[in-house]
């Protein structure tokens, strides 16, 4: 699973571990909005020579790894991704819905952690977030 990327003059092999949700943690991403919001950050992922190797849509935020290269901040590759899938949801969803308000879809902030050595720890936990989401509300531990 180790894969090194290069550009012109550098080596390098940088993923990290991204959270966001939407406005006040509304639980708004199920439906045709779950299953199209994947290939739409892959898609704006891609634009930014990005690659997200691991990602799920709950109904209340996003969780994914995501490997950008060295010449972007990450604040400027996540940024991307939440302001153009919010364009996206704005423009697609906002006669279906009230909830879609232009442009402030998501909310502000997001969490990243490098993944690191623990890359299949992390792996394992985003491909079962709804198992392990389900586990934590039957404890009562929200």
């Amino acid at each position: 699973m180790r894969q090194v990327d290069s550009l012109s003059h550098t080596k390098w092999e940088c993923k990290y571990q991204i959270v966001f949700i939407p406005k006040y943690r509304r639980k708004v991403l199920f439906g045709r909005v779950h299953r199209e919001l994947p290939a739409v950050f892959h898609q704006l992922a891609r634009q930014k020579e990005s690659l997200i190797e691991e990602g799920h849509v709950m109904p209340d935020h996003v969780h994914m790894m995501i490997s950008i290269p060295p010449k972007y901040a990450v604040s400027q590759v996540v940024g991307y991704i939440k302001g153009k899938s919010a364009i996206y949801i704005a423009r697609t969803y906002s006669g279906q819905r009230r909830n879609y308000v232009g442009q402030h879809f998501w909310a502000r902030g997001y969490f990243a952690s490098t993944v690191g050595r623990d890359e299949n720890v992390i792996r394992e936990y985003i491909r079962h977030q709804e198992k392990e989401d389900r586990r934590v509300e039957q404890l009562n531990l929200v």
